[in-house]
């Protein structure tokens, strides 16, 4: 063999190696930038239904102050009727009673 041939061929085995790095790496690169995409698509739909619990939260809440503010009404209304009720009892000498 000649130093000829023994040039070529570590030049050919240096340029597969290269080739092979560059490969792999990109292989990688492309590899991590698909789990990136999946993972931003998961962030994006757990946002989203964030969104709709939240709007639906709010929803219920607002239903929940409407009721309680009619319970408040209510409650009001019977209190005042209460009083109007006990006014004369409350006039009268609490002996006689």
């Amino acid at each position: 063999m000649r130093w000829q041939e023994t040039v070529m061929a570590a030049s050919t085995m240096v340029l597969a190696t290269v080739v092979l790095v560059v490969v792999i790496t990109q292989v990688a690169a492309t590899w991590r930038a698909r789990m990136s995409v999946a993972r931003e698509e998961g962030y994006r739909r757990l946002a989203e239904q964030a969104v709709a619990a939240q709007q639906d939260t709010a929803r219920r809440l607002e239903s929940v102050t409407r009721e309680l503010t009619s319970i408040r009404e209510r409650t009001g209304h019977l209190d005042d009727l209460l009083r109007e009720v006990d006014e004369p009892w409350a006039r009268q000498d609490p002996a006689t009673r």
